[in-house]
């Protein structure tokens, strides 16, 4: 910089030609231009910071430098003039090294549950320089789902504490598709759709992931005006955000999705996609189609124009559809051409899930345009080592991510797969099948769950190629998540390490084991949701054990907001666990007719199941209400407030109408163990059922026959006689019942109620009983 300047002044007072010093100040300023980049990413980080810890601006430096390596990622924790200084390649890798020592150094966890702290007031140095690089220069973040099932009424505070929780973990590819339904309206209007047509198409708040991965339409609408005003708003704010801090978005592409009429409407070759969970399904227009690169170009020219261009767009064509008479090589190409033509620069990104992509588009496109996501790399990986998804020749060359889904449904439980996520991370760096791994990714269904396994993953590409153990990696993890080295707290971690969170090899189990409060009542209740493909693989002493010892630790860690959060987390799942062997007592004891013992333990699953509503009404996290009010803010009018809500209410129930609930399967997909949602819409199932049974059982004793030898049964046939010997559950129409719930409003806060430790001692005292 000192050269540059005395230049400029021995230009200025040379006698030379203006035209050869006109030239020459341009060229300067255009090495200056970098240097004034820098500086205003060095300003983002420092806002960063304040937005974390509240009034520490400039206790912290920040410097962007230059990766010693191409095409890699790089910060660096050291003293500079007496403070904590973060050097990085981008803002990005700066805001990583700021979590690095704010978690090492400091025992600071930043997380869903808490996302602000205060600094000591004496920040610990850095004695030795801690220097982290790293190939794996992409990090994505978000399924589709997670849009629907955790975000859908997020407003913009939210969203800025989670883009800077992705900043400070790393992540510098989100998905980004808020707002996208508002492209879409206006391509269809464009095309000669009325509003009323676009309102029928377009889903509602809680289920515009599945309307966007052509799953089905118009369910949860028609959305108001106001929404789309909202969302284009939203949206600006957050592309803003995650430029400023130099992340570079995912939007969503076009890849043929139309309204299932358009082959009447517009006249359009189209395929007709299989129904869904009873669902009709979008149409696909045929890539051969004359009108395609006409409405792809509408598409992309609205996007922009709301949104700008973007380096990568996601498109999944033919996603969860059995395969059809199409050559996806050519699909594939014409995707690619209309995206190209929006963006020349812009690279594909598809999801490695079941069939997509398929083998035929793989051939057809250039390995440098494709990034796949290997969505379920911790469980089903298909990149090419063993996995019931394995395919033998991976991705054929292409670029793929190593990705983490870890939760479907957004359901609540504790759940994690460390051995099998660290081994497979390891096969990574030896196998030639990894070679074009360039990143990793969170492609979770719900969010704000499990944070340790999200740390955990954000963590393994600065690990380089010595992957620890879990039992190493967790020593660090504990200590920063509590900002303090508890023996019992410990012992408690090592308990859930070797049990609920070590989902063995071979368990393809989607997400948490679910809780049986959740469940739809049966004689043989298991699961909660149709594929959650569940199997027992931990002992549930151990979770108890696990809350028993987390306890222990209470006198010395109240006021610890991790720990509370924790304490509360870990005794939930001992109790529900519990709770699924009380329901086993119950049952047992309905089918061998012992009544008074029935009364008794069916008594007791239904105290423990207002108990855990209890326990998690003092969390807002755990709350119904924290979802329902997010809801209701949406709205503009009462109207629109009842339409979210019944958006929210219903997405996490029944999630659909009849057909979709009893018969498509997705009733509880999404179930919550929330406070407010155990005690009004869980419990009454529980309880019909359980004095269902208890009928029963009193009227199979029936009175004893009269002196005449008479009785209730006494004229029934040998035929009619031996049917009632069968075992048979009583029949109950659970959607009639859950139905008119979903229509209800208000009656919920977010607010939390009582002391967590309080309330989790005294569980945790009843359930030792």
């Amino acid at each position: 910089m000192h050269f540059i300047g005395f230049f400029i002044i021995f230009v200025l007072c040379s006698e030379i030609n203006f035209v050869i010093m006109k030239k020459t100040l341009i060229f300067l300023f255009s090495l200056m231009l970098p240097l004034m980049a820098l500086a205003a990413r060095d300003k983002a980080s420092e806002a960063l910071l304040e937005r974390i810890a509240p009034g520490a601006k400039g206790r912290i430096s920040f410097e962007l430098g230059k990766s010693a390596a191409p095409d890699t990622d790089f910060f660096e924790v050291r003293m500079k003039d007496g403070r904590p200084h973060i050097v990085g390649n981008n803002s990005v890798s700066v805001a990583t090294g700021l979590n690095w020592y704010l978690k090492h150094f400091c025992g600071i966890n930043l997380t869903w549950n808490n996302m602000q702290t205060r600094l000591p007031d004496e920040l610990p140095r850095v004695a030795v320089p801690v220097r982290k690089e790293t190939p794996l220069t992409m990090r994505y973040d978000f399924n589709y789902c997670t849009f629907s099932y955790s975000m859908p009424f997020w407003d913009w505070a939210r969203w800025e504490k989670e883009i800077d929780w992705m900043a400070l973990h790393g992540i510098n590819m989100p998905l980004a598709i808020v707002g996208m339904e508002s492209a879409w309206r206006n391509m269809l209007l464009r095309l000669g759709y009325t509003d009323k047509e676009v309102g029928e198409f377009i889903a509602g708040p809680a289920f515009l992931a599945w309307w966007a991965m052509n799953n089905l339409e118009g369910w949860g609408g028609p959305l108001p005006e106001s929404w789309y005003v909202r969302q284009e708003q939203l949206q600006k704010k957050i592309l803003s955000r995650m430029d400023s801090l130099g992340m570079t978005p995912v939007l969503p592409g076009y890849c043929g999705m139309m309204p299932h009429d358009a082959a009447t409407r517009l006249g359009l070759d189209v395929i007709e996609g299989n129904p869904w969970n009873g669902y009709v399904r979008p149409s696909n227009l045929l890539p051969t189609d004359p009108k395609f690169d006409e409405i792809a170009d509408i598409y992309y020219d609205e996007l922009t124009r709301l949104y700008g261009k973007a380096r990568y767009y996601s498109m999944d064509p033919f996603h969860e559809m059995n395969d059809v008479d199409v050559d996806y090589g050519e699909a594939g190409a014409k995707l690619m051409k209309a995206m190209k033509r929006c963006n020349p620069d812009a690279k594909w990104v598809i999801q490695g899930w079941t069939e997509n992509p398929r083998q035929q588009m793989l051939e057809a496109l250039e390995p440098s345009e494709l990034i796949i996501l290997d969505l379920f790399s911790e469980c089903r990986p298909m990149w090419g080592i063993p996995s019931v998804w394995k395919r033998d020749n991976g991705y054929d060359g292409h670029t793929w991510l190593f990705c983490m889904l870890e939760n479907f449904g957004a359901n609540v439980g504790l759940h994690g797969r460390m051995d099998q996520l660290l081994d497979n991370f390891r096969q990574t760096k030896t196998n030639p099948l990894a070679r074009n791994m360039k990143g990793m990714g969170l492609t979770m269904e719900g969010s704000g769950n499990n944070p340790v396994m999200f740390e955990l993953m954000c963590e393994l590409p600065w690990l380089g190629d010595d992957i620890p153990t879990k039992e190493e990696w967790l020593d660090g993890y504990v200590k920063a998540r509590y900002g303090t080295e508890d023996p019992d707290i410990r012992a408690a971690w090592k308990v859930l390490a070797d049990g609920i969170y070590n989902c063995p090899a071979g368990n393809n189990q989607q997400g948490p084991h679910e809780s049986i409060f959740c469940g739809r009542p049966s004689l043989n209740n298991f699961q909660v949701k149709s594929w959650s493909k569940m199997r027992n693989y931990y002992d549930p002493a151990t979770t108890l054990e696990a809350a028993r010892l987390m306890a222990k630790a209470a006198d010395r860690m109240r006021g610890c907001d991790n720990y509370e959060y924790d304490l509360v987390d870990f005794t939930r799942q001992a109790l529900a666990d519990q709770g699924r062997r009380q329901y086993q007592r119950a049952m047992s004891d309905y089918r061998t007719f012992s009544r008074r013992d029935f009364e008794e333990s069916s008594g007791r699953f239904l105290d423990m199941l207002l108990m855990q509503d209890r326990l998690l009404g003092t969390r807002p996290e755990f709350r119904l209400g924290s979802w329902t009010e997010a809801a209701r803010s949406c709205g503009a009018t009462s109207a629109e407030k009842d339409q979210y809500e019944w958006n929210a209410r219903t997405q996490i129930t029944t999630w659909g109408n009849r057909e979709c609930a009893d018969r498509g399967g997705l009733r509880d997909y999404a179930n919550k163990e929330w406070n407010g949602l155990l005690r009004d819409f869980y419990y009454p199932r529980w309880k019909a059922w359980m004095e269902a049974l208890a009928a029963q059982m009193a009227e199979d004793s029936g009175p004893r026959p009269d002196a005449l030898g008479g009785g209730p049964n006494a004229s029934k046939t040998s035929s009619e006689l031996f049917a009632m010997a069968l075992p048979a559950a009583p029949e109950i129409d659970w959607y009639a019942m859950e139905q008119p719930w979903t229509l209800r409003t208000g009656g919920y806060s977010p607010a939390p109620e009582g002391d967590p430790i309080a309330v989790s001692l005294e569980v945790l005292d009843y359930l030792c009983r």
